[in-house]
This record gives structure tokens, sequence and C-alpha cells, in this order.
């Protein structure tokens, strides 16, 4: 209708075009559906320091996160063996999964050693998690019932990833194997081989694949599970500890010697490294770059963050094309920060803090507390900014 066309606002042509896009794109059967138009507008804010939480439980620091699909709970674990499950709006502990002692393991339900990651599946029905102990657990993340216990890695388990979308659990280790198991099932599916050191990160997409960092063999894999292959990257001189996901195509690391790398599934080297990402710390002269113990990514954005223990967490934008990596801002938080995770929404960061590294004793802040901390985000956009996928239609005023 021409006169109803004349009459409309600008913001209801706006949405009457998107409409007939994904119309158009339905026709077409686009596949896989992940097709956004969307937020590459948005300006993240340095958060205001009054606003950020500590959330303490723990007695020992905490080692790994996980935040769940709807960011209304995170679940934490300890260097003690607990596992805690939080509400994010309140701060209040609704369930302690309590950590038992070395060799109660026949009787105690739950872990008895460190542990050391964790994961969730995508519709926020299983929580997996790994310990120095060689275990990885099953959980029903709702009630904290435990439903399976997995054994078959010889060293302890350092990286827990469900596939998006399904049950399907990679778990990597320190006997420098991938295992996938399918937690429907409670069963073990087959092992993958390849590093030539200590895995110490693992993580997954949607795809049949995931992506680990080898330690100190220097290399990051992707693994093509259903090609039974692998593609083997190369770039940092140190220790390469943590990994994450940034989308389907590249990712982000973290290592001993201080840097921070981005990274293309298509491209042996690092797109770009930032060296001492977090500064130097030592005697003059005799100065060491912060390791880098943790990253994280905000999915399917250009927003990652790094934390180490030199009290700051930095955030850090993807520059056009994934080509570099520009800093932010960094946000106060004393202590190793051992874990990071940006909530599904965006609209806020969870690391995981302690006195101590989480897979050693080379160092301690004394002053340090042992908790959560929540990192309130705020971005600035225009008003009314439309976010279009291949699922949904919104128009927000705030996140997409």
């Amino acid at each position: 209708n021409v006169e109803e066309e004349f009459d409309e606002t600008p913001q209801e042509k706006k949405l009457r075009l998107a409409k007939l896009y994904l119309g158009q794109l339905r026709d077409e059967v686009v596949s896989p559906l992940h097709v956004s138009l969307c937020c590459h507008v948005l300006q993240l804010l340095p958060p205001d320091v009054s606003e950020i939480r500590l959330l303490r439980g723990h007695k020992l620091p905490v080692t790994c996160l996980v935040i769940t699909p709807d960011d209304q709970h995170v679940f934490s674990a300890s260097k003690d063996c607990s596992i805690i499950k939080w509400d994010v709006e309140s701060g209040e502990r609704l369930h302690i999964i309590a950590g038992g002692r070395k060799g109660t393991e026949d009787r105690h339900v739950g872990h008895t050693a460190h542990v050391l990651c964790m994961s969730i599946s995508s519709d926020g029905i299983y929580l997996a998690t790994g310990d120095m102990n060689k275990s990885i657990m099953i959980w029903e993340a709702a009630t904290c019932k435990h439903l399976y216990k997995f054994t078959g890695h010889r060293g302890p388990v350092s990286g827990l990833s469900f596939r998006r979308g399904t049950h399907d659990l990679y778990s990597a280790s320190h006997d420098r194997s991938i295992k996938v198991w399918n937690v429907d099932e409670n069963a073990y599916v087959e092992t993958l081989f390849g590093h030539q050191d200590v895995i110490t990160g693992l993580d997954s997409g949607s795809r049949e694949r995931c992506v680990t960092a080898g330690g100190r063999d220097r290399t990051v894999r992707v693994w093509k599970i259903a090609e039974e292959s692998q593609l083997v990257f190369h770039g940092n001189e140190g220790s390469i500890d943590c990994i994450q996901l940034i989308n389907e195509e590249h990712m982000i690391t973290g290592a001993d010697d201080g840097s921070v790398s981005l990274w293309s599934v298509n491209k042996k080297k690092p797109l770009s490294t930032v060296k001492a990402a977090h500064g130097r710390h030592g005697d003059s002269g005799l100065e060491q770059p912060y390791w880098v113990a943790a990253v994280a990514a905000l999915q399917n954005s250009d927003t990652v963050a790094s934390g180490s223990h030199n009290s700051k967490v930095q955030l850090w934008k993807c520059g056009q094309g994934f080509r570099h990596l520009e800093p932010l801002f960094s946000i106060p938080v004393n202590g190793f920060v051992n874990s990071l995770k940006f909530s599904s929404s965006g609209k806020f960061l969870v690391a995981g803090v302690g006195q101590e590294h989480r897979l050693g004793r080379w160092w301690r802040v004394k002053e340090a507390k042992n908790g959560l901390y929540i990192i309130p985000l705020k971005r600035q956009q225009p008003e009314n900014t439309i976010c279009i996928t291949a699922y949904q239609l919104t128009t927000v005023n705030g996140f997409c």
C-alpha cells in the first residue's frame, strides 16, 4: 500500500524492510541460519567501579566458572574442591557441592581434588566438571544432582566443552589427549592424539570440532572430529595456557610469556599478538611479563577480555577484519584472575579470582579475596537499533 508506506516513520520503514529481507532469507533456505545484521555500532563503556560486586564463598582460589545460558546463575569451582551455584541478581549461594578429602573418592559424591575446568550445555541441562584426579563429573544443572562420573584420562582434566546445540562433550587432559563423550548415553566415544605436551585449554562451538591450547608445545590445534583430522597452528614463545573461540572462524589465546594472540582458523600464525599485554613485574633488569591465565570472548562480537595478576582485567576490541587487537579499558580486580566469562547477553563479565594461580603456588597475593567479581558492562548506541537474526527480529534500546 503506497499510502501506508508514505505515512510510516523511519523506524517503521527499517522494520518493514528487515522483515522483507528475512522473508527473502527464508525463501532461499539459508543454512546455517546465522545471519546477523547487528550491534557493531555499539561502544563498550568502562563500568562504574562501585557497581562491581564480589561474591565470596570458596575458601581457596576460584579456578573456573560458567554462566548459565539464561544469564541467571553462575557455577564456580575452586582449589577447595567445592562447586557453588550462585544467583547473579541477588548474589545468593543457591547450592554448595562440598569438596571431599583425598582418599574418600569411593564414598564422597563430588570432587576430592582441585577442580580445574567446567562447562555447561547450551540448553542449560548438564554441567560437567573436571579435576586434578583425572575425573569428570556430570551434574544436573537445575538441581545439582550428581548423574555420572567419566574416567579414562591418565592425567588431570584441564578443559571441558559441550558442543553447542548438543550433549556431546569434549575433554582435554594433561595426558595430551582429547576425549569425546555422549552425555545423554553416559558413553565414551573416542580419543584424539596430537599434542606434544599437556593440553591447557579447550573450547568448541556448534560445529563438530574443538580447539585446544597445547601449553609448552606452543601450538593451537583445531580438531575436525568427523574428518578425523587436525590443523596445527604455531605462534607463541611461551606456554599457551588458555583459549576461547570468538566465533567459528576466530579465537583468542593467552600465554605465560604475557602475550594475548588473535587467530583465524584459516591462517597458521596469529593474526595479531600483543606482547606483555598486562605489563611486567620484578626487579629492575629482571622484569618478567605477567602471565595471562584467562581469556574470554563475547560470542560473535569483536569484544574479548584477558586476565592476569596485575590487579586488572583488560578488555580488547578486535580491529577491522580481526587483523589486530585494540585495548579498550582495564577493570580493577585484585588477585589472580583464573577464569573469565561473558554473559550470553553481554550485559556482564564474571571473573573468578584467587590468591594463587589456578595451577600452582608460584606467587601469592595475600590481600586478594577468593571469589567471583560480577562486572556490569554498558554499551552506548543509537536508540532503537534494530537487531536481526535469522531466528528473530527485535527492536532494542540496549543490548542485542
